[in-house]
């Protein structure tokens, strides 16, 4: 390529990002809202916790407020409990599973200890001190109804009007996606385990 040819193909590209920038600069301009939001990562995809708990740190790195509930993991301990236990006045954090429900199979138990952790987290979302808060792995809990979707919806409705709500686990349902501002598909393109590899530190636990 001369020297002719880039110096054309440099000024498209100014004229193309001059263009969407300015499309960007309208919708920014737009959106004027200033409210607590609900977001929810679902799908077979890996991440939805990873995003979660991506968000808790940016919360953190603004002085907030969060509390987290872990609703299905608890068998085993994982680095972002080790990590974010470090912040005891920024971070309240409650492991409240008995593990994955192929492991429990018991669901009397399961209902119980959903129920349990729900207690906790609908203390937070009537509590406006808290002004980030994780339900991890709540869609699974709700998928298998060992809580009545119904309460959950009431209680996200009815939280602080600046509160924010992330939700995460595969499969969540309908009503719930409804009632959310944000919600993200993790859909699975590749994954090392189904060629045998396990889950590791630092990737998956």
């Amino acid at each position: 390529m001369n020297n002719t040819d880039e110096t054309a193909r440099n000024q498209r590209h100014e004229n193309r990002m001059a263009k969407k920038k300015a499309i960007i600069d309208e919708k920014v301009a737009k959106a004027n809202i200033e409210k607590g939001v609900i977001v929810i990562t679902t799908g077979n995809g890996k991440g939805k916790s990873s995003s979660g708990f991506g968000m808790v740190a940016r919360s953190l790195g603004h002085g907030m407020k969060v509390g987290i509930v872990q609703f299905i993991k608890g068998a085993f301990s994982t680095g972002e409990e080790a990590f974010f236990r470090r912040f005891p006045n920024e971070v309240e954090y409650h492991v409240m599973g008995d593990g994955f429900t192929w492991d429990t199979q018991n669901r009397e138990q399961d209902v119980k200890t959903a129920t349990l952790a729900w207690q906790e987290a609908k203390r937070m979302l009537n509590d406006d001190s808290y002004d980030f808060i994780l339900l991890d792995e709540l869609n699974i809990v709700l998928k298998y109804q060992y809580l009545p979707i119904d309460e959950v919806i009431q209680d996200l409705q009815n939280r602080p009007e600046m509160q924010h709500v992330v939700i995460t686990g595969r499969a969540a349902k309908p009503e719930l996606i409804e009632i959310a501002d944000t919600v993200t598909e993790m859909n699975v393109v590749k994954h090392a385990f189904k060629d045998g590899v396990k889950a590791q530190k630092g990737i998956e636990l």
